[in-house]
């Protein structure tokens, strides 16, 4: 994603907020006789699980300051491999103290009773996120299971110097960004606005999110599935007719085909989201200098919104002896101003954190010719929807990839993919025992 610094802020409120959710203590944190008696103290030794790049240094930030609490990093693989580790470290009973989870999958952890609800220890931090954001490690509860690391809001790139040649305009409404696609494949039928993924869940779930979308809820002790709702009826609509059109590509993300249509300039956009120029740097070097960023194209010009595609939190272990002490480092690494700094410069993460966000100064850069692109960023991560995921997103996201790539192939209805997303989600959680109400 590139290497991103962030300046100094003042921290006089936050000091405050974190001095009062860490205070008090817990069994496992209790001094040893030894201290009593005069002797030092054994620290709390915590371990953390993540696959941010460079934690181990950053860490060593925190066990300078604090030689009470001591924390080790395991550097992970990520994805679906680092997530399906943790729930078997956790059946057996020996867990990490922390783990970096991505949002889709902590109700997993949860459904799987891994991971801790630290709403008590880490309710003050509630203020240093916005409210999309927060309700993803809430899961619309209460609750509170995770501390929001970083984040993904989705955002329009588009080539600026394609679009003057070809007179375009950038779209702020879905309908002007049909009508844009389908003007410039008259222009040249070999330049295409953009493309639908059928291999990316994450980024149809994001579009899906946009529209106001609600996959899952909880009803007391049940869940509820609405994946075939209306608002995500309407964007595959949506999305399936400017494919039979033929003005959108159909090429998945991240292939060698798509990569040289961004770099070649026959694809003119992306829509993506804020981690995105560390891909384009990347897959579109030619492009550097040209590309431009603004808000998603709007269902309704007058209610601006976004969704997320990508982010992780930080998480507690169920089992940990030393839940307040790891709460504690945890609100301490995604909202302490010099810990948010150090992730996104050594991490190179977009921080969660409002604050976070505002410090960050030195553009991308990619973008570098274009200031102002982290206060852009911020400013369309403010209008980020809530969401819930649910206990099987990966059941859910591989029907995703079976019934649309079948879609696009055959060229059929995208409403039916939809609806197989749902069977598909359904089944597999009644399956599992879970109680769904209509």
């Amino acid at each position: 994603m590139g290497t991103r610094r962030l300046s100094a802020v003042a921290a006089v409120a936050l000091a405050a907020a974190l001095a009062a959710g860490c205070s008090g203590g817990t069994a496992g944190e209790t001094a040893s006789p030894a201290a009593s008696a005069g002797a030092p103290a054994r620290p709390v030794k915590l371990t953390y699980w993540t696959w941010v790049p460079n934690m181990d240094k950053i860490v060593q930030s925190w066990n300078a300051a604090h030689p009470d609490i001591q924390v080790t990093v395991s550097k992970q693989a990520g994805g679906d491999d680092a997530a399906a580790k943790f729930l078997t470290a956790a059946k057996a009973g020996n867990p990490p103290d922390l783990v970096q989870a991505e949002y889709q999958m902590l109700p997993s952890f949860v459904a799987a009773d891994a991971v801790a609800d630290i709403k008590a220890e880490a309710g003050p931090a509630k203020a240093e996120f916005g409210e999309g954001v927060w309700s993803l490690v809430t899961l619309g509860t209460d609750a509170v299971y995770a501390i929001p690391q970083d984040s993904g809001p989705m955002m329009f790139y588009y080539r600026r110097d394609l679009f003057d040649k070809y007179g375009l305009k950038v779209p702020t409404t879905w309908d002007e960004y049909a009508a844009t696609a389908r003007a410039l494949h008259e222009k040249n039928p070999k330049v295409l606005l953009g493309a639908f993924s059928s291999k990316d869940p994450g980024s149809f779930a994001g579009l899906a999110q946009q529209a106001g979308a609600r996959w899952w809820s909880i009803d007391g002790e049940a869940w509820k599935v609405a994946i075939a709702d209306e608002p995500t009826l309407r964007v595959a609509g949506y999305w399936g007719g400017l494919v039979k059109e033929g003005v959108i590509g159909d090429k998945p993300y991240f292939t060698p085909e798509w990569n040289k249509a961004l770099n070649d300039g026959t694809q003119l956009s992306w829509i993506s989201a804020v981690w995105a120029p560390g891909v384009l740097a990347s897959n579109a070097p030619d492009g550097k200098g040209k590309w431009a960023v603004a808000p998603l194209p709007q269902w309704n010009a007058s209610e601006p919104h976004t969704g997320f595609w990508g982010g992780s939190s930080t998480a507690v272990a169920a089992t940990s002896p030393s839940r307040q002490a790891a709460v504690r480092f945890a609100t301490w690494l995604n909202t302490d101003p010099q810990a948010v700094a150090l992730l996104a410069g050594q991490g190179a993460v977009y921080p969660a954190s409002v604050k976070g966000q505002a410090a960050l100064s030195k553009d991308p850069d990619y973008f570098a010719d274009r200031p102002g692109f982290w206060k852009t960023a911020a400013e369309i991560g403010a209008t980020a929807r809530g969401f819930t995921f649910g206990p099987n997103v990966n059941v859910t996201y591989n029907a995703f990839k079976d019934a649309f790539g079948k879609a696009i192939q055959d060229r059929s209805d995208f409403a039916a993919a939809v609806r197989a997303m749902q069977d598909a989600t359904v089944a597999d959680m009644r399956k599992s025992g879970f109680q769904i109400v209509p």
